[in-house]
């Protein structure tokens, strides 16, 4: 049995943060506004884990409202979201992920996000695609004023015996 889940997810730019996409520290003027680390790619990762159980978003498991989560880490939520997928006895099929942003430009980075990623979930990086792209300077990711993240995750059932 497999199920299938779509993850968004969006986060303004702004000056005095880091930039962390795929828990890859990115070096650059700015960095995401969040609660968290605003991580959106592995926000937008952990989501489509989420919906692919109807379990929420994570919101509903890591609250922007809780203290206990202020600037938290988001490969390690990403690490509590897989724990949360295995209890329902489900398993990383493939994730496949777009990151929308003008700049910096991501892709001497795409390769450390795959294996952040991978690691977190207890899997291959060959079952992790990110990809990257523009928007012709379209949009508020086209101008800078944010980065958006797209994935898409299949979950198979675990085999027990």
């Amino acid at each position: 049995m497999i199920r299938i889940g779509h993850g968004y997810d969006v986060h303004r730019l702004t000056e005095g943060r880091r930039l962390i996409i795929g828990g890859v520290c990115i070096p650059y003027e700015k960095g995401l506004l969040g609660h968290s680390d605003a991580d959106v790619l592995v926000h937008a990762v952990m989501d489509s884990m989420l919906g692919a159980l109807a379990l929420g978003d994570i919101g509903k498991h890591f609250p922007d409202s809780s203290p206990e989560y202020e600037g938290a880490d988001s490969i390690s939520l990403l690490e509590r979201v897989s724990e949360i997928i295995s209890e329902n006895g489900y398993a990383v099929g493939n994730i496949d992920s777009t990151i929308i942003c003008q700049s910096p430009k991501l892709a001497a980075y795409i390769d450390q996000m795959r294996e952040n990623i991978a690691s977190a979930l207890g899997c291959d990086a060959s079952q992790v695609s990110v990809k990257a792209t523009t928007e012709e300077r379209l949009g508020f990711t086209g101008s800078g004023d944010g980065i958006a993240a797209h994935a898409v995750c299949i979950l198979q059932k675990e085999v027990t015996g």
